[in-house]
Protein backbone atom coordinates (compact mmCIF):
# COMPACT_ATOMS: atom_id res chain seq x y z
CA UNK A 1 0.00 0.00 0.00
CA UNK A 2 1.25 3.50 -0.97
CA UNK A 3 0.89 6.43 1.92
CA UNK A 4 0.33 8.63 -1.27
CA UNK A 5 3.45 10.31 -0.03
CA UNK A 6 6.31 10.52 -2.87
CA UNK A 7 10.09 10.66 -3.01
CA UNK A 8 10.90 14.05 -0.80
CA UNK A 9 13.35 16.52 -2.53
CA UNK A 10 14.00 18.62 0.30
CA UNK A 11 17.33 19.39 0.91
CA UNK A 12 18.80 19.90 4.30
CA UNK A 13 20.01 23.17 5.58
CA UNK A 14 23.43 24.27 5.22
CA UNK A 15 24.69 24.09 8.66
CA UNK A 16 27.74 26.75 8.22
CA UNK A 17 28.65 25.94 11.92
CA UNK A 18 30.25 22.52 11.42
CA UNK A 19 32.95 24.68 9.37
CA UNK A 20 32.71 22.29 6.60
CA UNK A 21 33.47 23.67 3.35
CA UNK A 22 30.57 22.77 1.95
CA UNK A 23 28.11 23.55 3.53
CA UNK A 24 29.76 27.01 3.78
CA UNK A 25 29.46 27.65 0.25
CA UNK A 26 25.90 26.51 0.47
CA UNK A 27 25.57 29.49 2.67
CA UNK A 28 28.10 31.94 1.40
CA UNK A 29 27.78 31.29 -1.96
CA UNK A 30 24.24 30.01 -2.53
CA UNK A 31 24.36 30.68 -6.79
CA UNK A 32 24.73 28.06 -9.03
CA UNK A 33 28.03 27.91 -10.68
CA UNK A 34 26.84 28.78 -14.32
CA UNK A 35 25.30 32.37 -12.42
CA UNK A 36 27.21 34.81 -12.23
CA UNK A 37 28.09 37.25 -9.22
CA UNK A 38 30.15 39.28 -7.15
CA UNK A 39 31.35 36.66 -4.52
CA UNK A 40 33.15 37.44 -1.23
CA UNK A 41 34.28 34.00 -0.85
CA UNK A 42 37.28 32.88 -2.83
CA UNK A 43 37.64 28.96 -3.82
CA UNK A 44 41.16 27.49 -4.03
CA UNK A 45 41.62 25.18 -7.67
CA UNK A 46 41.77 21.75 -6.60
CA UNK A 47 45.08 20.77 -6.89
CA UNK A 48 46.43 20.39 -2.97
CA UNK A 49 46.46 17.11 -1.46
CA UNK A 50 45.77 16.67 2.25
CA UNK A 51 49.07 15.59 4.33
CA UNK A 52 48.43 16.83 7.68
CA UNK A 53 46.94 14.73 10.66
CA UNK A 54 44.43 17.27 11.16
CA UNK A 55 42.08 17.65 7.92
CA UNK A 56 39.91 20.59 8.92
CA UNK A 57 41.42 23.53 9.80
CA UNK A 58 40.81 27.18 10.05
CA UNK A 59 42.22 30.65 10.88
CA UNK A 60 43.60 34.26 9.71
CA UNK A 61 46.20 33.86 6.84
CA UNK A 62 50.00 34.53 7.38
CA UNK A 63 51.70 34.95 4.11
CA UNK A 64 55.23 33.81 2.43
CA UNK A 65 56.61 34.26 -1.10
CA UNK A 66 59.44 32.25 -1.76
CA UNK A 67 61.29 30.06 -4.70
CA UNK A 68 62.75 26.51 -3.50
CA UNK A 69 64.13 28.72 -0.44
CA UNK A 70 62.28 28.38 3.13
CA UNK A 71 64.26 30.77 5.85
CA UNK A 72 60.84 32.49 6.11
CA UNK A 73 58.37 29.40 6.42
CA UNK A 74 60.56 28.84 9.64
CA UNK A 75 60.40 31.94 10.48
CA UNK A 76 57.06 32.19 10.41
CA UNK A 77 56.43 29.16 11.94
CA UNK A 78 58.57 30.02 15.01
CA UNK A 79 56.11 32.57 16.11
CA UNK A 80 52.75 32.16 17.94
CA UNK A 81 50.58 30.82 15.08
CA UNK A 82 47.44 31.02 17.89
CA UNK A 83 44.22 30.88 15.03
CA UNK A 84 46.45 31.23 12.10
CA UNK A 85 47.27 29.07 8.67
CA UNK A 86 50.83 29.94 7.23
CA UNK A 87 49.98 30.42 3.32
CA UNK A 88 53.46 29.62 1.36
CA UNK A 89 53.33 30.47 -2.59
CA UNK A 90 56.38 28.51 -3.85
CA UNK A 91 56.13 29.14 -7.22
CA UNK A 92 54.80 25.52 -7.39
CA UNK A 93 58.27 24.47 -7.70
CA UNK A 94 58.08 20.31 -7.45
CA UNK A 95 62.35 20.34 -6.95
CA UNK A 96 62.49 20.73 -3.28
CA UNK A 97 60.47 20.73 -0.30
CA UNK A 98 59.39 24.05 2.00
CA UNK A 99 58.52 22.28 4.89
CA UNK A 100 59.18 18.87 6.85
CA UNK A 101 58.94 17.04 9.95
CA UNK A 102 60.93 19.62 12.17
CA UNK A 103 59.41 22.68 10.95
CA UNK A 104 56.02 21.38 10.86
CA UNK A 105 56.81 20.19 14.58
CA UNK A 106 57.76 23.46 15.28
CA UNK A 107 54.25 24.80 13.92
CA UNK A 108 52.23 22.12 16.04
CA UNK A 109 54.08 23.12 19.60
CA UNK A 110 53.48 27.16 18.42
CA UNK A 111 49.81 26.56 18.15
CA UNK A 112 49.63 26.83 14.41
CA UNK A 113 45.90 25.54 12.38
CA UNK A 114 47.67 24.70 9.55
CA UNK A 115 49.91 25.17 6.78
CA UNK A 116 49.32 25.13 2.81
CA UNK A 117 52.10 25.20 0.08
CA UNK A 118 51.86 25.81 -3.31
CA UNK A 119 54.91 23.68 -3.71
CA UNK A 120 55.99 20.19 -2.04
CA UNK A 121 56.89 18.85 1.29
CA UNK A 122 58.75 16.28 3.02
CA UNK A 123 58.62 13.47 5.80
CA UNK A 124 55.12 13.12 4.93
CA UNK A 125 55.22 10.32 7.38
CA UNK A 126 55.66 11.61 10.15
CA UNK A 127 53.69 15.22 9.27
CA UNK A 128 50.64 13.30 8.88
CA UNK A 129 50.77 11.82 12.55
CA UNK A 130 51.20 15.37 14.38
CA UNK A 131 47.65 17.59 14.71
CA UNK A 132 48.59 20.20 12.15
CA UNK A 133 46.38 21.02 9.05
CA UNK A 134 48.77 20.95 6.11
CA UNK A 135 48.37 20.99 2.15
CA UNK A 136 50.89 21.34 -0.33
CA UNK A 137 51.11 19.78 -3.98
CA UNK A 138 53.29 17.27 -3.39
CA UNK A 139 56.24 15.54 -1.58
CA UNK A 140 59.56 15.55 -2.94
CA UNK A 141 62.75 14.29 -0.48
CA UNK A 142 65.27 17.33 -1.54
CA UNK A 143 65.27 20.03 1.29
CA UNK A 144 65.30 23.56 0.07
CA UNK A 145 67.79 26.22 -0.31
CA UNK A 146 68.62 28.62 2.95
CA UNK A 147 69.76 31.67 0.15
CA UNK A 148 67.00 33.99 -0.43
CA UNK A 149 64.82 34.65 2.20
CA UNK A 150 61.29 35.59 0.02
CA UNK A 151 58.72 38.14 0.91
CA UNK A 152 56.47 37.79 3.93
CA UNK A 153 53.17 39.00 4.41
CA UNK A 154 52.28 40.35 1.63
CA UNK A 155 49.65 39.81 -1.02
CA UNK A 156 50.02 36.13 -3.00
CA UNK A 157 48.18 34.96 -5.83
CA UNK A 158 48.39 30.58 -6.86
CA UNK A 159 45.48 28.61 -7.91
CA UNK A 160 42.98 31.20 -9.21
CA UNK A 161 42.60 33.15 -5.95
CA UNK A 162 44.38 35.62 -4.21
CA UNK A 163 45.12 35.71 -0.33
CA UNK A 164 46.24 38.82 1.41
CA UNK A 165 47.31 38.51 5.02
CA UNK A 166 44.41 38.97 7.70
CA UNK A 167 42.17 36.90 4.94
CA UNK A 168 39.90 33.99 6.72
CA UNK A 169 41.30 30.50 5.37
CA UNK A 170 38.46 27.58 5.48
CA UNK A 171 40.20 23.92 4.37
CA UNK A 172 38.83 20.51 4.54
CA UNK A 173 39.10 17.21 2.59
CA UNK A 174 36.27 18.85 0.01
CA UNK A 175 39.27 22.20 -0.68
CA UNK A 176 40.21 25.71 0.50
CA UNK A 177 37.87 28.47 0.55
CA UNK A 178 39.11 32.46 0.91
CA UNK A 179 37.48 34.95 2.53
CA UNK A 180 38.44 38.87 3.58
CA UNK A 181 35.74 38.66 6.15
CA UNK A 182 35.06 35.79 8.93
CA UNK A 183 32.37 33.03 7.67
CA UNK A 184 30.20 33.03 10.71
CA UNK A 185 30.86 29.18 11.79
Amino acid sequence: MSSGAGPTTATPPADAARGATADLCDVFLPDPVDVVTEQKVQIVAPIFRDYGGKLRFNGRAATVKCFENNPLVRKALEENGTGRVLVVDGGASMRCALLGDNIADMAVKNGWSGIIINGCIRDSEDIGRMALGVKALNTYPLKSSKRDLGLRDVPITFANVTVRPGDYIYADKDGILVSAEQLSL
